[in-house]
This record gives structure tokens, C-alpha cells and sequence, in this order.
């Protein structure tokens, strides 16, 4: 085959082969909304100290929502200029929607109002038709671009946030652990203290080994997965330093593939710090029950450490 004949297909494919993809993109999920509170049943059950906001995402056009913890004093005249740490909590499941895990903001306020952690805002956003990926597969399908890059600087902007790593927290438990760890390893400059919980490693392994393919139905790009992302991190030098607390329950399923993810972050020289909530299976409300304080202590702890007063 001549020189010019592959230069010709070589052209058509860098014209063609974008569009194509365009063109199979699907609609997102049934049910699937970017702007999701929740039912109305669980919109009654929630305190008066959990906010619903929106904003236009910029990129697609839409409206995009949240939930968000203020603290006690917030409002108050005396506060005025003061400034709080925030962690963005990443829900679980598929599809997303910010109303999943927004329960944990009890356990917040409670240790706020009993003097255990200082006052910190909690945001619980919206992950995305496929949970904290960028799916380009599915239309306005970019989970971690909208949180990463929209939602953070909206936060930053509306509210008095510490809008900078020392003061930014990431947890997220189930798929929102394994965004959480995709997310830290890849953009460390944003955050100074992070939590995945309860992440499905062993599902991200399988990513990893199978050049993206998720199932059937999902594929990723080569390299989007926990593993490979944290060797990546590793491997920089550069690199701002994380310490992230790995929390999951005894008995759930993940329990296996989080200490084997402990052990590869040993091989890494990643430190970490290791949290198991005993007998609990999958469910981040048990382990925030009987682990929750310490989870909440440890944001506390390093906001405390390394914000500049």
C-alpha cells in the first residue's frame, strides 16, 4: 500500500472516527436526572440544615444540582468573613444523584455541635449518569469533569470555602470510593484530605486487566481505574503528598479487595490510614453508626495540620 493511500486513510479516520463516536452516543439512563433532590418523601425527612441548589453547568448547558451542609454559625453577623474547610462527599450507586448518602450530614452536625470537629461545610454533588466517570458513551456523560471542574469552582465561588487544597476534603463510599480514589490520584492539587470507603477494587482490577471493559454493556478508556492511577501517582515526582484513611466494613463484599488495594499501596510507598467498621456489611450509615466520628475526626485532623492560619 502506497504512502499517499495510507495518508488518505490515516486523514479520513482522524475526520470520520470522532463523529462516529458522537453519533453512538446514547441517552443517559432511564430515571437519570442531573438535577435530582430525591422524592418527596425524602425531601420531608431532611433537616432544615440541608440545602438544594443548582447552577448551569457550563459545559452542558443544564442545570446541575447539590446538596450542602452549612454549619452552625454560618449566618452569623460575627462570621461574616470567616472561612470553612469542605468535603465533597461522592455518593454511590449508578445512575447518580446528589440526594444519595446526604443522611451523613446528621453525623456532621451532631460533631460539630458537640465540639468533636471544628464547623466544616459538606457538599454532596451529582455524579453523573455513570457516577464520577467521564462516559462519553452517553450524552452530557461527564461525571468527574463536571464535579472536578464546575461544581468545585461554583462551590468556591457562592460560599466561603478555604477554595484551596489545604482546606478541600474528598470521601465517597461504593462507587463514590472508587471515584473518590480515581479522582484524588489524578488531581492531588485539589485536595488535602481524602477518604474512599467501601470501593470496589476488585472491579476496577478487572477494568484494568481488560483494557477498560467494565461488563458488556460498559467500557472505559485503558488506564481510567484506581490501579493504574494511583501507579501514575507514584510515579510522579511532583506529586502532591496524600495520606487518604481507607475505611470498609468486615463483611461486605469489598473486604478482600480493599486490603489487597492496601497492599499495592504499600508497594507504591503510598501511605494510608486503614479504618474497618467490624461485622458491618455494605452500608455507609452502619459504618458511620459505630466508625463515623473517626472518619469525620480525620478530615478535622488535617484541615487542623495543614491549613495556614
Amino acid at each position: 500500500m502506497g504512502q499517499e493511500v495510507i495518508h488518505k486513510i490515516l486523514f479520513l479516520l482522524a475526520v470520520f472516527v470522532p463523529t462516529a463516536v458522537l453519533a453512538q452516543q446514547r441517552p443517559t439512563p432511564k430515571g437519570f436526572s442531573w438535577v435530582s433532590p430525591g422524592s418527596e418523601k425524602l425531601v420531608a425527612s431532611l433537616s432544615n440544615k440541608l440545602r438544594h441548589r443548582t447552577f448551569k453547568s457550563p459545559s452542558m448547558q443544564i442545570n446541575v444540582g447539590y446538596y450542602i451542609y452549612l454549619p452552625p454559625g454560618y449566618y452569623q453577623p460575627g462570621n461574616k468573613d470567616r472561612r470553612y474547610p469542605v468535603v465533597y462527599n461522592l455518593h454511590g450507586g449508578r445512575p447518580g444523584g446528589e440526594y444519595k448518602m446526604v443522611t451523613i450530614h446528621r453525623f456532621v452536625d451532631a460533631a460539630i455541635r458537640a465540639g468533636k470537629i471544628d464547623p466544616v461545610i459538606y457538599v454532596f454533588p451529582n455524579g453523573g449518569p455513570m457516577s464520577w466517570y467521564n462516559y462519553q458513551q452517553f450524552i452530557n456523560g461527564q461525571g468527574e469533569d463536571v464535579f472536578v471542574k464546575e461544581t468545585i469552582p461554583h462551590i468556591d465561588q457562592q460560599f466561603r470555602t478555604i477554595a484551596r487544597r489545604e482546606g478541600r476534603g474528598l470521601q465517597g463510599y461504593s462507587q463514590g470510593g472508587r471515584g473518590t480514589t480515581r479522582i484524588m490520584f489524578k488531581h492531588p492539587e485539589l485536595f488535602g484530605s481524602v477518604a474512599p470507603g467501601g470501593s470496589g477494587y476488585a472491579t476496577e482490577k478487572r477494568i484494568q486487566q481488560s483494557e477498560g471493559v467494565e461488563s458488556e454493556q460498559v467500557k472505559f478508556i485503558p488506564g481510567y481505574n484506581t490501579w493504574d492511577l494511583a501507579k501514575r501517582y507514584a510515579d510522579r515526582k511532583d506529586a502532591p503528598p496524600l495520606r487518604p484513611l481507607i475505611w470498609v466494613g468486615s463483611h461486605e463484599e469489598n473486604y478482600q479487595s480493599n486490603l489487597e488495594f492496601m497492599d499495592y499501596l504499600d508497594e507504591l510507598k503510598i501511605p494510608y490510614q486503614k479504618l474497618i467498621a467490624p461485622g458491618i456489611e455494605h452500608n455507609a450509615r452502619q459504618i458511620y453508626e459505630i466508625r463515623g466520628e473517626q472518619i469525620l475526626k480525620y478530615h478535622d485532623a488535617n484541615f487542623k495540620r495543614i491549613i495556614k492560619k
